[in-house]
């Protein structure tokens, strides 16, 4: 079992920075990808980002590519999403999860935290 907390969740503006994390606890942090998700109110869970077990790939959703990264640092078995120019359209609920490798696809992952509430005024 792998148990995720995710945290740094917030209020911001149009265009302003935030950086999620979540930690993990249970099973060895460096057996899995990670991968981080989005629900907005009245839409479906969707792909944010994703990065590998040994942090060397790094993938991203066409909507946030260029504006968000995704880092793991394996000491604090803790990844991150830093989120910059963030736009009103990118508030929603987001969640990380553990997956055996990097993927898009929601039932690829094994793993899930309870989410942070992310929003954006314009």
């Amino acid at each position: 079992q792998v148990q995720l907390v995710e945290s740094g969740g917030g209020l911001v503006q149009a265009g302003g920075s935030l950086r999620l994390s979540c930690a993990a606890s249970g099973r060895p942090f460096s057996s899995y990808a990670m991968g981080w998700f989005r629900q907005a109110p009245g839409k479906e869970r969707e792909f944010v980002a994703a990065i590998s077990w040994t942090a060397g790939s790094t993938y991203y959703a066409d909507l946030v590519k260029g504006r968000f990264t995704i880092s793991r640092v394996g000491v604090k078995n803790t990844v991150y999403l830093l989120m910059n120019s963030l736009k009103p359209e990118d508030t929603a609920v987001y969640y990380c999860a553990a997956s055996r490798y990097p993927a898009s696809r929601i039932n690829e992952y094994d793993y899930w935290g309870q989410g942070t509430q992310v929003t954006v005024s314009s």
